[in-house]
């Protein structure tokens, strides 16, 4: 059996009426199974999570689309999380018997599909890509959806599917295929955003401005100099989570084999504490591959032999995954659901 992950990205996370529209969707969608529906009132965003076959995927993918389509409007849209449209993102991601080739070809399908039905621009990033520019989700991104009108003007950002004009109440949407990311929030107990923004861009790949001793950005013959994160495959930016009166780290790890959970959470805490504030354990949004977590678990484990379930409990412990929201496992790890 092949099994591809689809994980839609909808800008909407306060309406539970949207929310319920959103999920009904999927009722008589033949080999496409909901995983897990993970609203965010702050964020203002939900983050679904289906698997299926080939055809499944792609039928539950644009009819997830559809159902959001009906439902919201980005004229009204705010939220902490950057976004581009009512459909933000939409990534296709090979679980099993697939290959990433595959999921391409699933991606294109959508786009030429959801383009025409909606009449929206779409762009194609990560393994889809046509354009090395748009690899990077936060480079397509840039401006968000208040900036999406003017950069239609543009000729380097004609879509890869669909018109270039602007959609006001839709915006636009981002689909392709990647490998299997992990979307990871460290919790800062600090209402002050400053230090988890600050954790972030130590951390992030893409890294920082540098600036000198009094804080002014350094520049050589007029170019702005930026200084490497630390952690590679790492996304990471500083976000308030006021109803929890705590700021988080949002990371996204976009291949947990190169920066595993732990290596990140671990990195964090190292920075939080020369900060001066302290870590209040962490939280994955959406679903985890059981193999991220066994990963973990050994490395708390300190060379003591354990059994897989053993693993999964301790690394759930240290990383402080029920911090928030308790972690249950079986609706959270993604080999225990399929």
């Amino acid at each position: 059996m092949k099994i591809i992950e689809c994980v839609p990205n909808f800008s909407e996370g306060r309406n539970e009426e949207t929310i319920d529209e959103i999920k009904h969707s999927l009722e008589g969608i033949k080999n496409c199974s909901l995983l897990s529906l993970e609203p965010d009132g702050d964020y203002n965003r939900v983050v679904v999570t289906i698997a299926g076959n080939e055809k499944g995927i792609l039928n539950g993918a644009v009819a997830l689309s559809m159902a959001a389509a009906r439902n919201i409007d980005m004229r009204t849209h705010k939220g902490e999380h950057p976004r581009l449209g009512a459909i933000d993102v939409v990534p296709f991601v090979p679980v099993k018997n697939v290959t990433m080739e595959d999921c391409v070809k699933i991606s294109e399908s959508y786009a030429e599909i959801i383009s025409e039905k909606l009449d929206i621009p779409v762009y194609l990033y990560e393994a889809a890509a046509r354009i090395k520019e748009r690899k990077n989700l936060s480079e397509i991104r840039k401006g968000e959806y208040e900036g999406l009108e003017e950069k239609l003007k543009n000729p380097d950002w004609l879509p890869d599917y669909g018109t270039s004009k602007f959609n006001p109440k839709l915006g636009a949407i981002v689909t392709g295929a990647r490998f299997f990311l992990i979307a990871f929030n460290v919790n800062i107990k600090s209402q002050d955003v400053k230090f988890a923004k600050g954790i972030g861009e130590l951390l992030r790949e893409s890294g920082h401005v540098k600036r000198d001793e009094n804080g002014k950005v350094i520049k050589i013959k007029g170019e702005v100099i930026k200084e490497p994160g630390r952690l590679k495959s790492v996304k990471a930016m500083g976000v308030s989570l006021e109803k929890f009166h705590i700021t988080q780290v949002s990371m996204n790890l976009t291949n947990y084999n190169v920066t595993p959970l732990h290596v990140a959470f671990e990195e964090a805490k190292k920075e939080a504490s020369r900060l001066g504030v302290e870590i209040g354990g962490s939280e994955i949004v959406g679903l985890v591959p059981l193999e991220a977590l066994i990963q973990a678990g050994k490395y708390y484990a300190e060379g003591r032999s354990m059994d897989e379930k053993s693993l999964v409990d301790l690394a759930i412990e240290k990383l402080g995954l029920s911090s928030i929201n308790y972690f249950i496992k079986n609706e959270k790890i993604i080999d225990y659901m399929i």
